[in-house]
C-alpha cells in the first residue's frame, strides 16, 4: 500500500510539474474568464452595441487606442522581428507600441493589434484584435498559449508578463543571435539598450538603437539622435512620426514593476492555497505564504525606489513634451501639486523616486498580506530620520516630499 501511495504521489507531482503555475488552483488562468475592459469592449463589438467608425486601418487603430485609454504620444517603434507578427515587421514597417499603467498595445501596419491588459483577478491577459472593416466588426481573440511562450518565462518572473528586449537586427530585422540579446530594465546601462528600436529625442550617451547590424561589422553602441522618422519609414501609417526616448525609459521601468506585482500575487495566492489545503485552521501567513509575501514585498520596494537606476549621462535626456504632459496628467497630485509622475530627466527619470506603479491596478489588487508589507517598508524609508539605510541616494528632503505625496493621494 505504501509503495502504491508513493507511486501515486510521484505521478501526481510529475503531472503538476508539467502545468504552469498560473494554471494551477486557485487561479486556473487559462480556464477562467476575463472581465477586463477589452473583454467587455469585445462583447459590445460582437453584439453591435458598439462599432468602430473609421474607414481606414489607421483610423480604426486610433479608435481602439482611445477606447483603451492608451495615449498616442506613448508610441515606440520596434523594427526587430521579435513579435508574433514577424512576417510583417522590418525596418521600413516597424511595430508600434503604446502603453498606460494598466495596458500595453502593439500594432503592425497590415496586421493585427496585440493587447496585454490587466485583469483584476487574472493579471495580464493577452489578446489579438482583427480590426475588421466597415462591413465587418472587429474580432477579439484571447490567447493563453502562443504569447506565453515568450511572455510567461523566467524573463517575466515565471508569470504572465511583459518585457523589453534589446537585440542586434540585420537589414531585414532578423536578430543576429551570435551577438546576443538582453532584457532591458531601469538598471540596464544605456549602452546596452534599444537594439531593434527607433529612438527619437536627445540623449548624449551611446546606445544600440536606430540602426541595423551585420556579422562582419562592429556592434558597438553609438550616439544616435533623431527628431522624427520621416526619412526611415512611411510615417503616414502611424499616429505619430516618433519613437520617444522618454517613453522608452518609462516603459523599461514599468514592465519589471508589473512583472514583480503579478508574480507576487500569483506566488502568494498559490502558497496560501497550499497552506490552507494542508492545515485549514492554521494561519497561512505564519508559514510559507508569509515568507513568500515578505520576499515579494522586499523586491517590489527595491524596484519601486529605483534601486540601481542607470545613469542618463551628464546632459540628461529630452523627448516628446506631449508624452510627458499626457503621462503626468494621468496620475494624482499632492495638495501642493507634486506628483510621482513629475519628470526630472537629468540625473534620473523622475523627480520623486517612488514608482507611479503604486497607482496601478496590479498594485491595488495585490493580496493584503503583500500590500501591507510593501506600505510598511515604504513608510520605514520615507519616515526615516536619517539616510543610513539601503537607499542612501534618496535624501531626507526627497523622502519627506514623497511621503507627503503618498499621504495626499491616499496611499499612506
Amino acid at each position: 500500500m505504501i509503495r502504491t501511495w508513493l507511486l501515486s504521489l510521484l505521478t501526481s507531482a510529475t503531472a503538476l510539474a508539467q502545468v504552469d503555475l498560473w494554471d494551477l488552483p486557485p487561479l486556473q488562468y487559462s480556464d477562467t474568464g476575463a472581465t477586463d475592459s477589452l473583454a467587455k469592449l469585445a462583447q459590445d463589438w460582437k453584439s453591435g452595441k458598439s462599432k468602430l467608425q473609421g474607414t481606414t486601418e489607421l483610423e480604426r487603430v486610433k479608435e481602439v487606442l482611445a477606447a483603451l485609454r492608451l495615449p498616442e504620444a506613448s508610441q515606440i517603434l520596434v523594427f526587430s522581428k521579435t513579435s508574433k507578427q514577424n512576417g510583417l515587421i522590418h525596418p521600413g514597417n516597424p511595430r508600434a507600441l503604446y502603453f498606460s499603467r494598466d495596458c500595453y498595445c502593439g500594432f503592425v501596419p497590415g496586421g493585427m493589434m496585440e493587447v496585454i491588459i490587466h485583469d483584476r483577478k487574472l493579471g495580464p491577459v493577452f489578446y489579438l484584435i482583427d480590426l475588421g472593416n466597415t462591413d465587418q466588426a472587429p474580432k477579439v481573440e484571447r490567447d493563453t498559449s502562443d504569447c506565453l511562450s515568450c511572455h510567461g518565462t523566467g524573463r517575466t518572473e515565471n508569470a504572465p508578463g511583459v518585457l523589453v528586449r534589446s537585440v542586434f537586427p540585420d537589414e531585414n530585422g532578423n536578430a543576429l543571435l551570435s551577438f546576443g540579446s538582453g532584457l532591458v530594465m531601469h538598471d540596464t546601462p544605456i549602452a546596452e539598450r534599444w537594439g531593434g528600436y527607433y529612438v527619437t529625442g536627445d540623449i548624449a550617451l551611446p546606445h544600440l538603437g536606430n540602426r541595423t547590424y551585420a556579422e562582419a561589422r562592429s556592434a558597438e553602441p553609438a550616439v544616435s539622435d533623431a527628431k522624427d522618422l520621416a526619412e526611415k519609414i512611411d510615417v503616414a501609417k502611424y499616429p505619430r512620426a516618433t519613437s520617444d526616448v522618454v517613453a522608452l525609459l518609462v516603459l523599461e521601468h514599468q514592465c519589471q514593476a508589473h512583472n514583480l506585482l503579478t508574480a507576487a500575487k500569483m506566488n502568494y495566492d498559490r502558497a496560501r492555497f497550499l497552506s490552507q489545503s494542508i492545515d485549514p485552521d492554521g494561519d497561512p501567513d505564519e508559514g510559507s505564504a508569509g515568507r513568500v509575501a515578505e520576499q515579494a514585498a522586499q523586491r517590489i520596494v527595491e524596484w519601486f525606489l529605483f534601486q540601481g537606476e542607470a545613469a542618463l549621462g551628464d546632459d540628461g535626456v529630452s523627448g516628446s513634451e506631449e508624452f510627458q504632459q499626457q503621462f503626468s496628467a494621468a496620475f494624482p497630485r499632492a495638495k501642493n501639486g507634486d506628483s510621482l509622475a513629475d519628470f526630472q530627466l537629468n540625473t534620473r527619470i523622475f523627480k520623486n523616486r517612488c514608482s507611479f506603479m503604486i497607482y496601478s491596478e496590479a498594485f491595488q489588487t495585490l493580496p493584503a498580506s503583500v500590500k501591507t508589507r510593501v506600505i510598511a517598508k515604504l513608510k520605514a524609508v520615507f519616515y526615516a530620520t536619517n539616510e543610513d539605510d539601503a537607499f542612501p541616494q534618496i535624501k531626507l528632503s526627497e523622502r519627506r516630499r514623497i511621503a507627503q505625496i503618498l499621504r495626499d493621494t491616499g496611499v499612506f
